[in-house]
């Protein structure tokens, strides 16, 4: 991997982190919204996060080197965002206006300290990944003074 790959690969990193920090606001937003039904009530959402391969030709004399090259990333990409399984909240409430016929008003399934874990740790990866950026910047600057 050339010094010039880390800038791509923290970039899908930082993107990636982006659309994570933007579902974990959406959840929050939405975590004491009701309804009196089951199939209009938010469900909380996650980003699926895939790991993409570089691939690598076949140059004459390389095939060697190949195996060495397995598993070495090209950065993240968010391939989905699904909604969490988990159980819907039913309280009731029988004199909320959203309750239904027997008094219970559906709530979504966010964990709020779920999210601001998620939140607290999609914003430190960001953060590392501009870190990494300014680190590599700063090799490529050290490396193109060394002949002065």
């Amino acid at each position: 991997m050339s010094l010039t790959n880390v800038f791509n690969v923290a970039g899908t990193g930082m993107n990636a982190q982006s659309v994570r920090l933007n579902t974990t606001a959406s959840n929050i937003a939405n975590a004491e919204t009701v309804s009196s039904s089951i199939d209009e009530t938010y469900r909380a959402r996650k980003p699926w996060f895939q790991a993409l391969q570089k691939e690598w030709d076949d140059i004459e004399g390389l095939s060697d080197k190949l195996e060495l090259r397995k598993g070495v990333g090209d950065g993240v990409h968010v391939a989905a965002i699904v909604e969490s399984d988990a159980p819907l909240k039913r309280r009731f409430e029988p004199h909320h206006p959203m309750a239904d016929e027997e008094g219970y008003v559906m709530y979504p399934n966010v964990n709020i300290v779920e999210e601001m874990t998620d939140m607290m740790s999609s914003s430190r990866s960001y953060q590392m990944n501009v870190e990494m950026m300014k680190t590599a910047k700063q090799m490529l600057q050290r490396t193109l003074t060394l002949g002065q």
